[in-house]
């Protein structure tokens, strides 16, 4: 091969690989504008951080959006054979609870007598013992919990929110009719279904929802600024 090819091949090479270290750059830029197009994309609620994210992104989000299914898949099973068992077989709590009592201490039992008959070891119960630091702790979380609740109240009859205040007694009138379209035991077993069924459908149509609750969120807002409620005037005129 003479020296002029060699010299060629070679300015070949040093070109393309210029091109590909200037074209470097341009990918870098085109990868952050789309990321920046996607945090600025509107989501439900007004979501900025991943759904996983959202939930916590610990084993509560991960049982939610399906990510240990066998987990899942055993509370959902676990919910709907109490629901089956209360109301379409009509079992009774209290003689549930006794009947499972019976049965988990016969079990154990038995486990502990018999376990040198069968060579295995008896079965090891732990030690569990409630502090007094982990008392103080959920006394003072439901006493707070309750202040909250209790200055929420307050503020809302002063009558200074009206906005809240509609929105609150819109919401009770709301779970009162769906309250009795369903028996209480039902109604909470839908609403166990929706919870563990509406953030995996959610996170699979992800796109396709926001642009849907974006429109209708802004329908219903055009609609209500329309109606003569003076807190929707004022943040209109704002």
């Amino acid at each position: 091969m003479s020296d002029a090819a060699v010299e060629d091949k070679i300015m070949a090479a040093t070109e393309k690989k210029i091109e590909e270290l200037s074209a470097e750059p341009k990918l870098v830029q085109e990868k952050n504008e789309e990321n920046k197009s996607v945090s600025r994309k509107k989501h439900l609620f007004g979501r900025q951080k991943p759904l996983h994210a959202a939930l916590g992104s610990g084993k509560t989000a991960d049982i939610l959006l399906w990510r240990q299914k066998q987990l899942s898949g055993a509370i959902f099973v676990s919910a709907t054979v109490i629901w089956l068992l209360f109301e379409r077989i009509g079992y009774h709590l209290l003689p549930f609870l006794c009947h499972f009592l019976i049965l988990t201490l016969a079990i154990l039992f038995l486990w502990s007598n018999l376990s040198s008959f069968v060579n295995r070891s008896p079965p090891k119960f732990p030690d569990i013992r409630l502090s007094q630091e982990m008392c103080d702790c959920i006394a003072l979380l439901a006493m707070d919990k309750v202040n909250r609740v209790c200055l929420y109240l307050r503020e809302m009859t002063t009558g200074r929110d009206l906005k809240r205040f509609m929105s609150v007694i819109f919401t009770l009138w709301v779970v009162s009719v769906i309250g009795g379209w369903f028996k209480f035991l039902t109604l909470v077993y839908i609403l166990f279904v929706l919870m563990l069924s509406a953030p995996l459908l959610y996170e699979r149509n992800e796109g396709l929802v926001d642009a849907y609750g974006e429109k209708a969120g802004n329908e219903i807002m055009a609609a209500l600024e329309k109606l003569p409620l003076p807190f929707f005037k004022s943040n209109k005129q704002h």
